[in-house]
């Protein structure tokens, strides 16, 4: 059985190559131990964790028995319990694949993914023909951002199971970060022919048109998301921050606004509220978001840059050059990539 049965919250845990725009790679941990992070509480599989009734008094001394309690402390969150009685279980009935893969679930829960892997795999090799355990195995290379490895365990899965919506979107999420945007695509489209509705199923599709430069059929996905209703700030950054791109700055303003009031932590979605402040010649309202945006990530050359210029619109010539020099000083310390570090973005 699944670890997971995914939903919204889930979902939005894989992150395109680069920055992570969903979440982080602890999301997975996280979700499994039914921590709230923005649109609702990751459940836990009903069928694989329904809860069970432990034995009364004494260990367990059948398979059965054992499989309860073991499933039993995997809903209760009494992992190290979970751990110990699945060890035993293993050593006990080795070719058992479930108690592999349930000493599985419990060590990945417990944030130990490299045992974890080692139980899925000798689950995998005792029942290579379970849906579930390649599943699961995905998911902990997603955890681990072993993005190849978890779509060659995705693809096995869905050579068993082809008309699974959300594995199909892993897939894509797993292609995404491998930089094949074009069969991630293909997967996302199909995940939305299997379930239109598909949480995130148009946000990733968008972010995939994005990363080729197809910014209008990006932002055609990004707003079918936004439709649904229960975008959160990601969604409303990403189509902002195209539009911006596109040259529709006041569309993107109210997007971008969207974004910081849903999460005034993000400084890239609070920098491009001030460029698109700025385009539009709004300069104090500008250089307030350029502010936040210093303030919330203060290593980023790009706010200075775009700062200074708002300054210099205002006519303080000496705070336009003082920005400017920092923008040339944290550039310097900028990572170079492809021979030049520019500092703009």
């Amino acid at each position: 059985m699944p670890i997971l049965d995914w939903d919204v919250s889930v979902v939005r845990c894989f992150a395109p190559a680069g920055r992570q725009p969903l979440l982080t790679a602890t999301f997975l941990r996280l979700a499994l131990l039914a921590i709230v992070l923005t649109s609702g509480p990751a459940a836990l599989s009903a069928t694989t964790l329904a809860a069970q009734p432990l034995p009364a008094g004494g260990a367990p001394q059948s398979q059965k028995q054992t499989g309860e309690q073991l499933l039993g402390l995997l809903q209760a969150r009494q992992l190290e319990q979970a751990i110990s009685l699945g060890q035993e279980a293993v050593a006990r009935w080795p070719q058992n694949a479930d108690f592999h893969h349930w000493l599985g679930i419990a060590y990945f829960q417990r944030g130990k993914d490299d045992e974890a892997l080692q139980q899925l795999a000798q689950a995998e090799r005792l029942r290579p023909d379970d849906y579930d355990i390649h599943y699961d195995t995905a998911l902990v290379h997603l955890q681990d951002q072993k993005y190849p490895l978890a779509a060659e365990q995705l693809q096995k899965a869905l050579r068993l199971k082809p008309d699974r919506p959300l594995a199909r979107l892993l897939l894509g999420r797993a292609y995404q970060n491998s930089n094949r945007s074009l069969q991630a695509i293909e997967e996302f489209k199909t995940a939305l022919r299997l379930q239109p509705d598909v949480p995130l199923g148009h946000y990733h599709l968008g972010y995939a048109y994005a990363s080729l430069g197809r910014d209008q059929q990006a932002v055609a996905e990004y707003k079918k998301e936004v439709a649904r209703g229960d975008s959160n700030a990601e969604v409303y950054y990403q189509l902002g921050h195209v539009l911006l791109q596109t040259g529709q700055a006041q569309a993107a303003i109210e997007n971008l606004r969207q974004a910081t009031e849903q999460d005034g932590s993000r400084a890239d979605a609070f920098y491009d509220l001030g460029k698109a402040l700025l385009a539009l010649k709004q300069t104090p309202a500008a250089m307030q978001a350029l502010r936040r945006s210093i303030t919330l990530n203060p290593s980023d050359p790009s706010p200075h840059y775009q700062m200074s210029r708002a300054l210099r619109l205002t006519g303080d010539s000496a705070g336009a050059g003082s920005e400017m020099q920092l923008f040339e000083q944290l550039r310097k310390q900028q990572p170079q990539s492809g021979g030049m570090a520019s500092g703009v973005h």
